[in-house]
C-alpha cells in the first residue's frame, strides 16, 4: 500500500512504519549479547544466651536453714556459669518470698540482709565460715534480702564459658525483736542474664 505524506493520517502511518522498522533493527542488535552471572550463599546462626546455677555441692542455696537467732549469719555457696556461646551485658538478681513472706522478709531494717561475694577460685572449707584463697570481690553489697532486678558486679561469667564462685550470705540483724520469733519464709533467687550490646559483624 502506498503511503502519502500529504495528509495527517498519512504522516501518522509513516511514523508508525518507521518506528516498527527501528525496533526490529534494535532487536537484531541485542540478540547475541554476552552474559555472565555468579552467586554466593551465607549461613547464619543465632547465638545462645544461657546462664546456669551449679548442682549438688556447687549449689547449697536449696539447703534449708532453721533455728536462726539475731546476729546469726548463713553462708551458701553456688556457682554461676555462662553456658551459652554469647557474652552478656549484665546479670541481675531478683529475690522473692511470695506467699511465705514474714517479718524476716518484709522488715527491710531488722529483717534478713543479703550479701554476695565472688572468689576467683573455689571457696575453701567443709562448712561455714568459708574462706577465699584467691581474689575476693563484692558482687552485691549488703541490703534487704528481698529486692528486684539488682545488678550484680564483678562477674567473670559475663564472658561466654566462664564461671563465678559465689558466696551468698544472709544475716539476721541483732536489732530483730521478739516479734520475729518463729517467723519463717522461703526465699527464691532468680538470676537473669541479658545479651551483650548489639554489634555489626
Amino acid at each position: 500500500m502506498a503511503i502519502s505524506l500529504k495528509t495527517t493520517s498519512g504522516k501518522i502511518l509513516a511514523s508508525v512504519a518507521l518506528l516498527g522498522t527501528a525496533a526490529a533493527v534494535a532487536g537484531m542488535g541485542t540478540y547475541g549479547a554476552f552474559t555472565s552471572s555468579t552467586s554466593a550463599s551465607q549461613a547464619v546462626t543465632a547465638g545462645t544466651v544461657t546462664i546456669a546455677l551449679g548442682t549438688g555441692t556447687s549449689n547449697t542455696l536449696n539447703v534449708p536453714v532453721a533455728g536462726l537467732l539475731p546476729g546469726d549469719k548463713v553462708e551458701k555457696l553456688v556457682t554461676l556459669a555462662n553456658t551459652g556461646n554469647s557474652d552478656l551485658n549484665n546479670v541481675t538478681l531478683t529475690t522473692s518470698a511470695g506467699t511465705t513472706a514474714s517479718l524476716l522478709t518484709t522488715d527491710t531494717t531488722n529483717g534478713l540482709q543479703l550479701t554476695i561475694e565472688n572468689c576467683s577460685v573455689a571457696w575453701t572449707g567443709t562448712a561455714a565460715p568459708y574462706s577465699c584463697a584467691g581474689t575476693k570481690t563484692t558482687v552485691l553489697a549488703t541490703g534487704p534480702v528481698i529486692a528486684a532486678n539488682k545488678a550484680l558486679n564483678n562477674l567473670t561469667s559475663l564472658t561466654s564459658t566462664k564461671t563465678d564462685n559465689l558466696k551468698v550470705t544472709t544475716t539476721f540483724p541483732t536489732t530483730a525483736g521478739d516479734t520475729f520469733q518463729g517467723a519463717t519464709s522461703t526465699i527464691g533467687f532468680s538470676f537473669t542474664g541479658t545479651q551483650r550490646t548489639e554489634t555489626t559483624k
